[in-house]
């Protein structure tokens, strides 16, 4: 040890090496707060990296669009799904598949599934159909085709398109998209930052308490 810190008190060294320590501490909590945040942007705006805008903003001209393209089908169950209301997309999903099916001996008891799963009344994930649409949907059940379930189908992607698709084009689930990557700090990113900034001096804040 130099002179001149030997001549100190111990209590001085003391002080001195807490300090040191508590100032290593408090620089480790900003470069993990930064580090955090640059991974959350990253994540955020990875869906949007792999959507052009151009097709991002086709989503919003219908709802067509939007289920038609395999990210914005995913955005929009999420979406939905936050809404405890994912049947209606599932349902739909589920009659697009089941049109798809190409041996007559699997479409019974397909059909019987999708019933069972969305339209009979001990249903798990019942979907909002009127009484008339549900029985024919029953009588179809008899004799399954390809078809049995369009009318049913039909409802309830207008059930979504006249309510939850409009409330999922103002949602963050469709805005976080639609947003061009570096298009600036609009009133929205700006409160998140801004959040974001008082959390890490809060804690930078506590550290130094």
């Amino acid at each position: 040890m130099c002179k001149g810190l030997a001549a100190l008190p111990a209590t001085c060294l003391k002080s001195a090496k807490d300090m040191k320590h508590r100032l290593g501490v408090l620089l480790q909590k900003s470069d993990s707060c930064d580090y955090s945040s640059s991974q959350g942007k990253k994540e955020k705006a990875s869906p949007s990296q792999r959507v052009s805008q151009e097709e991002v903003k086709k989503w919003a001209e219908s709802l067509e669009n939007l289920i038609h393209h395999d990210r914005g089908l995913a955005a929009f169950r999420a979406f939905l799904k936050s809404e405890y209301s994912e049947e209606n997309i599932d349902f739909w999903v589920s009659c697009e598949e089941y049109k798809k099916t190409k041996s007559p001996a699997k479409l019974s008891p397909k059909a019987r599934k999708i019933y069972d799963e969305f339209i009979s009344v001990q249903a798990t994930k019942e979907v909002n159909l009127d009484s008339c649409t549900r029985e024919k949907t029953s009588h179809n059940m008899l004799e399954p085709t390809l078809s049995c379930f369009d009318e049913a189908q039909r409802k309830i992607f207008t059930l979504m398109e006249k309510d939850s698709y409009r409330r999922f084009l103002k949602s963050p689930y469709y805005l976080d998209l639609v947003s061009p990557p570096g298009a600036g700090c609009g009133p929205e990113s700006c409160r998140r930052t801004h959040a974001h900034s008082l959390d890490c001096n809060s804690n930078i804040i506590s550290q130094c308490a």
